[in-house]
Protein backbone atom coordinates (compact mmCIF):
# COMPACT_ATOMS: atom_id res chain seq x y z
CA UNK A 1 0.00 0.00 0.00
CA UNK A 2 2.96 2.23 0.83
CA UNK A 3 3.70 2.47 -3.08
CA UNK A 4 0.61 3.26 -3.91
CA UNK A 5 -0.06 6.05 -1.45
CA UNK A 6 3.27 7.33 -2.96
CA UNK A 7 1.79 6.91 -5.75
CA UNK A 8 -1.16 9.16 -5.32
CA UNK A 9 0.67 11.77 -3.09
CA UNK A 10 3.02 12.49 -6.29
CA UNK A 11 -0.11 12.83 -9.02
CA UNK A 12 -1.42 15.06 -6.06
CA UNK A 13 1.53 17.11 -6.80
CA UNK A 14 1.21 16.89 -10.49
CA UNK A 15 -2.26 18.58 -10.10
CA UNK A 16 -1.14 21.00 -8.04
CA UNK A 17 0.78 22.37 -10.67
CA UNK A 18 -2.15 22.33 -13.09
CA UNK A 19 -3.99 24.12 -11.02
CA UNK A 20 -1.14 26.55 -10.58
CA UNK A 21 -1.23 26.25 -14.94
CA UNK A 22 -4.91 27.01 -15.24
CA UNK A 23 -4.35 30.29 -14.19
CA UNK A 24 -3.30 30.68 -17.97
CA UNK A 25 -4.83 27.76 -19.42
CA UNK A 26 -8.67 29.77 -18.46
CA UNK A 27 -7.18 33.03 -18.21
CA UNK A 28 -10.00 35.62 -20.08
CA UNK A 29 -8.80 37.18 -23.50
CA UNK A 30 -6.97 40.37 -22.10
CA UNK A 31 -8.96 43.67 -23.22
CA UNK A 32 -7.35 45.79 -26.64
CA UNK A 33 -5.27 47.95 -25.09
CA UNK A 34 -5.39 52.16 -26.47
CA UNK A 35 -3.07 52.13 -29.92
CA UNK A 36 -0.52 54.43 -28.47
CA UNK A 37 2.28 53.83 -31.48
CA UNK A 38 5.03 55.17 -29.38
CA UNK A 39 7.95 54.90 -31.10
CA UNK A 40 9.80 51.48 -30.48
CA UNK A 41 13.08 49.60 -31.60
CA UNK A 42 13.22 45.95 -33.25
CA UNK A 43 16.51 44.03 -32.48
CA UNK A 44 17.15 40.83 -34.33
CA UNK A 45 20.32 39.38 -33.81
CA UNK A 46 21.75 37.25 -36.46
CA UNK A 47 24.77 34.58 -37.19
CA UNK A 48 25.12 32.68 -40.48
CA UNK A 49 21.23 33.59 -40.86
CA UNK A 50 20.95 35.35 -44.71
CA UNK A 51 18.32 33.11 -45.92
CA UNK A 52 16.56 32.79 -43.02
CA UNK A 53 16.82 36.75 -43.00
CA UNK A 54 15.72 37.54 -46.55
CA UNK A 55 12.30 35.40 -45.73
CA UNK A 56 11.59 37.15 -42.58
CA UNK A 57 12.72 40.65 -42.89
CA UNK A 58 10.25 42.14 -45.13
CA UNK A 59 7.73 41.06 -42.28
CA UNK A 60 8.58 43.03 -39.72
CA UNK A 61 8.80 45.79 -42.15
CA UNK A 62 5.48 45.27 -43.38
CA UNK A 63 4.14 46.19 -39.22
CA UNK A 64 1.25 48.39 -39.05
CA UNK A 65 2.97 50.13 -36.92
CA UNK A 66 3.70 54.17 -37.96
CA UNK A 67 6.99 54.38 -35.80
CA UNK A 68 9.74 51.75 -35.69
CA UNK A 69 13.36 51.28 -36.27
CA UNK A 70 14.43 47.98 -37.16
CA UNK A 71 18.14 47.22 -35.93
CA UNK A 72 20.04 44.32 -37.64
CA UNK A 73 23.08 42.76 -35.68
CA UNK A 74 25.86 40.67 -37.73
CA UNK A 75 27.20 38.54 -34.69
CA UNK A 76 30.82 38.20 -37.34
CA UNK A 77 28.78 35.68 -39.57
CA UNK A 78 30.95 33.42 -42.10
CA UNK A 79 28.17 33.79 -44.80
CA UNK A 80 26.48 36.88 -46.62
CA UNK A 81 24.02 37.84 -43.80
CA UNK A 82 25.73 41.31 -44.02
CA UNK A 83 25.32 41.15 -47.23
CA UNK A 84 22.01 40.63 -46.97
CA UNK A 85 21.08 43.44 -44.34
CA UNK A 86 23.04 45.68 -46.49
CA UNK A 87 20.34 45.48 -49.13
CA UNK A 88 17.80 46.13 -47.11
CA UNK A 89 19.35 48.82 -45.70
CA UNK A 90 19.74 50.20 -48.87
CA UNK A 91 16.32 49.96 -49.74
CA UNK A 92 14.46 50.93 -46.36
CA UNK A 93 16.10 54.07 -44.04
CA UNK A 94 14.21 52.11 -40.81
CA UNK A 95 17.14 49.73 -40.88
CA UNK A 96 20.18 50.37 -39.09
CA UNK A 97 23.17 47.63 -39.02
CA UNK A 98 25.24 46.78 -36.26
CA UNK A 99 28.26 44.90 -37.40
CA UNK A 100 29.74 43.18 -34.70
CA UNK A 101 33.52 41.66 -35.08
CA UNK A 102 34.77 38.84 -32.94
CA UNK A 103 35.94 40.48 -29.38
CA UNK A 104 38.69 37.98 -27.85
CA UNK A 105 36.77 38.71 -24.57
CA UNK A 106 33.53 37.43 -26.10
CA UNK A 107 34.01 35.37 -28.74
CA UNK A 108 30.73 33.90 -29.83
CA UNK A 109 29.01 35.60 -27.40
CA UNK A 110 25.00 36.57 -28.14
CA UNK A 111 25.04 39.17 -25.33
CA UNK A 112 27.48 41.28 -26.49
CA UNK A 113 26.35 41.68 -30.16
CA UNK A 114 23.18 42.11 -28.64
CA UNK A 115 24.06 44.84 -25.87
CA UNK A 116 25.97 46.85 -28.97
CA UNK A 117 22.41 46.39 -30.62
CA UNK A 118 20.89 48.10 -28.20
CA UNK A 119 23.17 50.45 -27.60
CA UNK A 120 22.60 51.63 -30.99
CA UNK A 121 18.73 51.48 -30.60
CA UNK A 122 17.27 55.13 -29.90
CA UNK A 123 13.96 54.38 -28.76
CA UNK A 124 12.56 53.60 -25.47
CA UNK A 125 10.49 50.49 -26.34
CA UNK A 126 12.83 47.39 -27.56
CA UNK A 127 10.92 43.87 -28.86
CA UNK A 128 13.20 41.25 -29.93
CA UNK A 129 12.95 37.98 -32.09
CA UNK A 130 15.13 35.98 -33.91
CA UNK A 131 16.17 36.11 -38.00
CA UNK A 132 14.15 32.36 -38.10
CA UNK A 133 11.41 34.12 -36.59
CA UNK A 134 8.36 35.32 -38.70
CA UNK A 135 5.76 37.59 -37.12
CA UNK A 136 2.03 36.08 -37.70
CA UNK A 137 0.22 39.31 -38.55
CA UNK A 138 0.90 42.90 -39.01
CA UNK A 139 -0.17 43.35 -35.65
CA UNK A 140 2.45 41.79 -34.01
CA UNK A 141 4.38 44.30 -32.86
CA UNK A 142 1.42 46.79 -31.81
CA UNK A 143 0.30 43.81 -29.56
CA UNK A 144 3.29 43.50 -28.46
CA UNK A 145 4.39 46.98 -27.47
CA UNK A 146 0.90 48.50 -25.97
CA UNK A 147 1.27 46.97 -22.81
CA UNK A 148 4.46 48.51 -21.81
CA UNK A 149 4.24 52.08 -19.87
CA UNK A 150 6.26 53.96 -16.99
CA UNK A 151 4.90 50.95 -14.88
CA UNK A 152 4.77 47.98 -16.69
CA UNK A 153 8.53 47.26 -18.86
CA UNK A 154 8.45 43.74 -19.64
CA UNK A 155 5.65 42.14 -21.92
CA UNK A 156 6.14 38.16 -22.55
CA UNK A 157 5.22 36.83 -25.98
CA UNK A 158 4.81 33.12 -27.41
CA UNK A 159 7.11 32.17 -30.10
CA UNK A 160 5.85 29.37 -31.38
CA UNK A 161 6.95 26.88 -34.10
CA UNK A 162 6.12 26.07 -37.46
CA UNK A 163 4.02 22.81 -38.03
CA UNK A 164 5.66 20.01 -39.84
CA UNK A 165 5.27 16.24 -39.63
CA UNK A 166 7.16 14.19 -37.86
CA UNK A 167 7.68 13.19 -33.75
CA UNK A 168 10.52 15.36 -33.61
CA UNK A 169 8.57 18.66 -34.49
CA UNK A 170 5.59 17.46 -32.18
CA UNK A 171 7.97 17.05 -29.42
CA UNK A 172 9.44 20.35 -30.05
CA UNK A 173 6.23 22.30 -30.09
CA UNK A 174 4.97 20.45 -26.91
CA UNK A 175 8.24 21.46 -24.94
CA UNK A 176 7.45 24.91 -25.92
CA UNK A 177 3.73 24.78 -25.53
CA UNK A 178 4.74 23.52 -21.60
CA UNK A 179 7.23 25.72 -21.32
CA UNK A 180 5.31 28.75 -22.17
CA UNK A 181 2.06 27.46 -20.11
CA UNK A 182 4.71 27.27 -17.51
CA UNK A 183 6.07 31.34 -17.65
CA UNK A 184 2.47 32.66 -18.56
CA UNK A 185 1.30 30.95 -15.22
CA UNK A 186 3.97 31.76 -13.14
CA UNK A 187 3.64 35.33 -14.53
CA UNK A 188 -0.17 35.04 -13.63
CA UNK A 189 0.37 33.87 -10.20
CA UNK A 190 3.11 37.37 -9.50
CA UNK A 191 6.00 34.82 -9.93
CA UNK A 192 7.30 35.40 -13.36
CA UNK A 193 10.61 33.90 -13.94
CA UNK A 194 11.38 33.85 -17.47
CA UNK A 195 10.74 34.81 -21.48
CA UNK A 196 11.91 33.72 -24.90
CA UNK A 197 14.25 35.80 -27.17
CA UNK A 198 11.78 35.12 -29.77
CA UNK A 199 9.42 36.92 -28.84
CA UNK A 200 9.93 39.39 -26.17
CA UNK A 201 9.56 43.24 -24.99
CA UNK A 202 11.68 45.72 -22.59
CA UNK A 203 12.36 49.09 -22.17
CA UNK A 204 15.91 50.47 -22.37
CA UNK A 205 15.43 52.33 -18.90
CA UNK A 206 14.64 48.53 -17.69
CA UNK A 207 18.22 47.36 -19.38
CA UNK A 208 20.15 49.84 -18.31
CA UNK A 209 18.85 50.26 -14.93
CA UNK A 210 20.16 46.53 -14.30
CA UNK A 211 23.32 46.75 -16.03
CA UNK A 212 22.47 44.77 -19.10
CA UNK A 213 23.20 41.16 -18.83
CA UNK A 214 26.94 42.11 -17.02
CA UNK A 215 25.58 39.34 -14.65
CA UNK A 216 25.63 36.48 -16.93
CA UNK A 217 27.60 37.86 -20.09
CA UNK A 218 29.75 35.01 -20.30
CA UNK A 219 26.99 32.56 -20.70
CA UNK A 220 26.32 31.33 -24.05
CA UNK A 221 22.76 31.39 -23.20
CA UNK A 222 20.18 33.98 -21.34
CA UNK A 223 19.86 36.80 -22.96
CA UNK A 224 16.21 36.23 -22.39
CA UNK A 225 15.56 33.85 -19.36
CA UNK A 226 18.33 35.19 -17.45
CA UNK A 227 17.81 38.96 -17.90
CA UNK A 228 13.63 38.33 -17.21
CA UNK A 229 14.58 35.87 -14.18
CA UNK A 230 16.55 39.05 -12.59
CA UNK A 231 14.59 41.83 -13.37
CA UNK A 232 10.85 40.55 -13.92
CA UNK A 233 8.10 41.11 -10.59
CA UNK A 234 4.37 40.86 -10.18
CA UNK A 235 4.15 44.50 -11.06
CA UNK A 236 6.40 45.29 -14.32
CA UNK A 237 5.30 42.39 -16.52
CA UNK A 238 2.55 42.01 -18.58
CA UNK A 239 0.99 38.96 -20.84
CA UNK A 240 0.58 38.98 -24.75
CA UNK A 241 -0.81 35.85 -25.94
CA UNK A 242 -3.19 37.12 -28.84
CA UNK A 243 -2.86 34.87 -32.06
CA UNK A 244 -1.82 37.73 -33.65
CA UNK A 245 1.38 38.55 -31.43
CA UNK A 246 2.79 34.94 -32.36
CA UNK A 247 5.89 34.52 -33.65
CA UNK A 248 6.73 31.47 -36.02
CA UNK A 249 10.03 30.02 -36.03
CA UNK A 250 11.92 27.34 -38.00
CA UNK A 251 11.58 23.80 -35.90
CA UNK A 252 15.19 22.10 -35.93
CA UNK A 253 15.13 18.70 -38.10
CA UNK A 254 17.41 16.33 -36.40
CA UNK A 255 17.13 15.59 -32.90
CA UNK A 256 21.45 15.87 -32.31
CA UNK A 257 20.91 19.72 -33.14
CA UNK A 258 17.46 20.14 -31.22
CA UNK A 259 19.58 18.22 -28.47
CA UNK A 260 22.57 20.42 -28.54
CA UNK A 261 20.20 23.71 -28.38
CA UNK A 262 18.14 22.25 -25.49
CA UNK A 263 21.65 21.65 -23.94
CA UNK A 264 22.72 25.27 -24.38
CA UNK A 265 19.81 26.70 -22.78
CA UNK A 266 19.08 24.27 -20.09
CA UNK A 267 22.42 25.73 -18.70
CA UNK A 268 21.27 28.76 -17.42
CA UNK A 269 18.21 27.59 -15.01
CA UNK A 270 21.23 27.05 -12.20
CA UNK A 271 20.88 30.84 -12.35
CA UNK A 272 17.44 31.01 -11.70
CA UNK A 273 16.10 32.80 -8.38
CA UNK A 274 15.94 29.97 -5.80
CA UNK A 275 12.06 29.60 -5.62
CA UNK A 276 11.71 29.35 -9.35
CA UNK A 277 14.27 26.56 -8.95
CA UNK A 278 12.48 24.69 -6.27
CA UNK A 279 9.07 25.08 -7.97
CA UNK A 280 10.47 24.10 -11.09
CA UNK A 281 12.73 21.20 -10.07
CA UNK A 282 9.24 19.71 -7.99
CA UNK A 283 7.50 19.96 -11.21
CA UNK A 284 9.94 17.86 -13.26
CA UNK A 285 10.99 15.42 -10.43
CA UNK A 286 7.28 14.80 -9.41
CA UNK A 287 6.27 14.31 -13.12
CA UNK A 288 9.28 11.92 -13.46
CA UNK A 289 8.43 10.00 -9.87
CA UNK A 290 4.77 9.31 -11.56
CA UNK A 291 5.75 7.71 -14.49
CA UNK A 292 8.44 5.91 -12.73
CA UNK A 293 6.17 4.62 -10.15
CA UNK A 294 2.93 3.96 -12.37
CA UNK A 295 4.19 0.58 -13.55
CA UNK A 296 5.46 -0.75 -10.39
CA UNK A 297 1.65 0.10 -9.08
CA UNK A 298 -0.07 -1.99 -11.51
CA UNK A 299 2.66 -5.01 -10.92
CA UNK A 300 2.80 -4.84 -7.01
CA UNK A 301 -0.30 -2.74 -6.09
CA UNK A 302 -4.10 -2.64 -6.84
CA UNK A 303 -3.98 -2.58 -10.62
CA UNK A 304 -7.66 -0.81 -9.79
CA UNK A 305 -6.83 1.87 -7.59
CA UNK A 306 -3.47 2.42 -9.96
CA UNK A 307 -5.75 2.87 -12.45
CA UNK A 308 -8.00 5.55 -10.69
CA UNK A 309 -4.94 7.51 -9.97
CA UNK A 310 -4.03 7.26 -13.43
CA UNK A 311 -7.13 8.72 -14.92
CA UNK A 312 -7.55 11.65 -12.26
CA UNK A 313 -4.34 13.06 -13.34
CA UNK A 314 -4.84 12.40 -17.09
CA UNK A 315 -8.29 13.99 -16.48
CA UNK A 316 -6.50 17.18 -14.81
CA UNK A 317 -3.34 17.19 -17.34
CA UNK A 318 -5.95 16.79 -20.25
CA UNK A 319 -8.14 19.79 -19.05
CA UNK A 320 -5.68 22.25 -17.94
CA UNK A 321 -2.77 21.20 -20.83
CA UNK A 322 -5.58 20.57 -23.24
CA UNK A 323 -6.90 24.25 -23.13
CA UNK A 324 -3.40 26.02 -22.73
CA UNK A 325 -2.83 23.77 -26.11
CA UNK A 326 -6.29 25.90 -27.97
CA UNK A 327 -5.24 29.26 -26.84
CA UNK A 328 -1.66 28.60 -27.98
CA UNK A 329 -3.30 27.04 -31.46
CA UNK A 330 -1.43 23.75 -30.36
CA UNK A 331 -4.74 21.69 -31.19
CA UNK A 332 -3.25 18.88 -32.50
CA UNK A 333 -0.80 17.90 -30.16
CA UNK A 334 -3.77 17.66 -27.15
CA UNK A 335 -4.56 13.61 -28.23
CA UNK A 336 -0.83 12.63 -28.15
CA UNK A 337 0.04 14.67 -24.67
CA UNK A 338 1.04 12.05 -22.30
CA UNK A 339 3.10 10.00 -24.92
CA UNK A 340 4.75 13.52 -25.71
CA UNK A 341 5.52 14.35 -21.73
CA UNK A 342 7.02 10.71 -21.48
CA UNK A 343 9.08 11.38 -24.77
CA UNK A 344 9.74 15.16 -23.13
CA UNK A 345 10.89 13.26 -19.50
CA UNK A 346 13.70 10.53 -21.53
CA UNK A 347 15.22 13.73 -23.38
CA UNK A 348 15.63 16.23 -20.30
CA UNK A 349 17.05 13.15 -18.44
CA UNK A 350 19.26 12.59 -21.09
CA UNK A 351 20.29 16.47 -21.45
CA UNK A 352 21.04 17.06 -17.88
CA UNK A 353 23.15 13.79 -17.39
CA UNK A 354 25.19 14.85 -20.78
CA UNK A 355 25.66 18.43 -19.26
CA UNK A 356 27.03 17.10 -15.79
CA UNK A 357 30.02 15.97 -17.91
CA UNK A 358 30.29 18.33 -20.38
CA UNK A 359 28.71 22.19 -21.25
CA UNK A 360 28.23 24.03 -24.37
CA UNK A 361 30.22 27.28 -24.33
CA UNK A 362 29.03 29.18 -27.96
CA UNK A 363 25.19 29.79 -29.39
CA UNK A 364 26.04 28.86 -32.84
Amino acid sequence: MMLLYALAVIALINCCYYVLFSKFAFAKAAENLPKNFYPVSVLVCAKNEAENLSENIPHILAQEHPNFELILINDASSDNTLEVMEQFAEADARIKLVNVKNNEAFWGNKKYALTLGIKRAVNQRLVFTDADCKPASTQWLQKMTAPLNETTQITLGYGAYEKRKGVLNSLIRFETLLTATQYFSYAKAGIPYMGVGRNLAYTAQLYYDNNGYMSHIQLPSGDDDLFINETATAQNTALCYAEESFTTSTPKTTYKSWITQKRRHITTAKLYKPKHKILLGIYYTANLLFWLALPLSFVFGSWEITLGILAFRLLWQYVVVGKAAQKLKENNLIPFIPLLELFLLWVQLSIFIFNSNAKPTRWK
